[in-house]
């Protein structure tokens, strides 16, 4: 019966995920296709590159896109593991589609002020690769080798991208011949840099507790039963009582943060509690260390 339940509970997160990886291939391609290349404005990574062929050559995006993931597929393959790279094949076939279907759709951009079509096309784009990685999914392309690099490395998604993406988004300039073109695509890029960076690492995003109760014990406990989580109990000394006290020390993930303030505040509403944002956290159930 167990088991039963347990392939349901599988079932169900691969289901989810592939919804939300879906969803945030669905605001990627949005983002591009109806308010950045209609102006002939492109990005960074391999869909970069494939709107400036398309700008040179009309070869549909959606068609170059899939075969140049296909071949970095082919390459990543035994580094970052089978598993990976059939979940980035589904994505890149999924991706192309969207590129083809938004191509046809938006022969306009949605927003006539070039600007602001770019700004929001940058962002838009950026959430949307921001909520596929997330999830476990990724356009393909420089979010590959990114992700490579990223196994070994504590390396920014945004700062691995960043040198390949000034080459491709410079070399549109030979290709179009327009300062401002080239400045818009520039805009675009650090846009698309700032927003992955901050979609990615905010679901990333930990907090550290620290809770000064005399009900620590049944916190903690309530903490581990509930959550699953651990919880560190540290010697304090009062400054001002000159008594040792027991402080709890709590790591939890964005997702936890409210269920563990509630807990303490159904506990001991008069806590003394400090939240503060961790840079990183490695270990169990957290990031692994890389050097």
């Amino acid at each position: 019966m167990k088991k039963i339940s347990d392939v349901k509970l599988n079932i169900w997160k691969e289901v989810k995920s592939f919804f939300f990886i879906t969803i945030g291939l669905a605001i990627f391609v949005f983002g591009w296709s109806a308010f950045m290349t209609p102006f002939e404005v492109t990005g960074g990574g391999v869909a970069g590159i494939a709107s400036v062929l398309y700008f040179a050559t009309k070869i549909p995006i959606g068609i170059t896109t899939l075969v140049l993931n296909a071949i970095l597929i082919a390459i990543a393959w035994k580094i970052l593991g089978t598993r990976f790279c059939v979940n980035s094949l589904i994505c890149t076939v999924i991706l192309s589609l969207f590129f083809s279907i938004g191509q046809a759709v938006f022969t306009k951009p949605l927003v006539d002020d070039m600007f602001m079509s770019v700004i929001i096309g940058a962002a838009l784009s950026a959430t949307g690769v921001g909520i596929a990685i997330n999830w476990g999914g990724n356009t393909g392309g420089l979010d590959i080798i990114a992700l490579m690099i990223g196994k070994y490395r504590n390396i920014s998604y945004g700062k691995v991208n960043m040198m390949a993406n000034f080459i491709i988004v410079g070399s549109s300039f030979f290709i179009l011949h327009d300062v401002q073109k080239l400045v818009y695509s520039f805009v675009v890029l650090f846009v698309y840099m700032f927003v992955a960076d901050i979609v990615i690492d905010g679901y990333r995003q930990t907090y550290q507790f620290m809770v000064f109760s005399r009900k620590n014990d049944e916190i903690a406990a309530h903490i581990t039963q509930e959550l699953h989580r651990g919880a560190t109990f540290l010697k304090g000394y009062g400054a001002y009582n000159r008594q040792e006290s027991d402080v709890l020390l709590i790591i939890a993930h964005r997702s936890d943060k409210v269920r563990v303030t509630r807990i303490i505040k159904e506990i001991d509403s008069s806590a003394f509690v400090t939240i503060t944002k961790t840079a990183s956290v490695f270990g169990k159930n957290f990031d692994t260390l890389k050097l």
